[in-house]
């Protein structure tokens, strides 16, 4: 079953529990999925599912940060419960540990000397790390350790 099918499934199964939470949720995702297919005029893989969940985790974050400086409890709630729906169907994350050992390993492999070849080292790692990890601790880690080169 591919990640959109069971995105549907999980629809389904909501509404007839009467979860209204998760109907909000996985009917916000379905929408950026539709919307996303319509875009670009083809079915998403799970690939591209995977990107959309990752655009709808974060307006979720900048939402819940929002709220929080509106001083919106209720609104706060009302976004981590939906993040936490979408986390649900997200890929693994990567520790920060695994982020370094993978950043370590492209500074490496592309011979990186320094802030300067960011750019190559990014190029490289942000595949292996999309939808596994933010792409903000990616580039905050990459940069840190070029700095320190």
């Amino acid at each position: 079953m591919s990640l959109a099918e069971r995105i549907r499934s999980d629809l389904a199964q909501a509404i007839k529990q009467n979860d209204k939470e998760r109907r909000s949720a996985l009917r916000l995702i379905l929408a950026g999925l539709q919307n996303e297919e319509k875009s670009q005029r083809k079915t998403l893989d799970d690939a591209g599912v995977i990107d959309v969940l990752t655009r709808e985790v974060k307006k979720r974050r900048e939402s819940i940060e929002a709220f929080e400086q509106g001083n919106r409890p209720d609104l706060v709630a009302q976004e981590k419960a939906a993040l936490d729906i979408i986390s649900d169907y997200m890929p693994q994350q990567m520790s920060n540990d695994e982020v370094i050992a993978a950043a370590k390993k492209v500074i490496e492999e592309v011979g990186a000397t320094g802030p300067g070849d960011k750019g190559k080292v990014m190029s490289q790692l942000v595949p292996q790390t999309k939808g596994r990890a933010e792409g903000k601790i990616v580039n905050d880690i990459v940069t840190e350790l070029l700095s320190n080169i």
